[in-house]
């Protein structure tokens, strides 16, 4: 089963729950991201300056 939950805040992906299982990330501020933009994030906040 395949069902959309939204849109991915940096890249505008569409999101699905497969088979029950959440195939993003919602973040502290309620905000839906692709896997991919969620680690690119991440990153950044991580290190600011690289």
């Amino acid at each position: 089963m395949k069902e959309l939950l939204g849109i991915c805040k940096c890249c505008n992906k569409e999101v699905y729950c497969l088979d029950g299982f959440f195939n993003g990330v919602h973040s502290e501020e309620k905000e839906i991201y692709c896997f991919e933009c969620y680690e690119s994030l991440k990153v950044e906040k991580e290190n600011p300056q690289s």
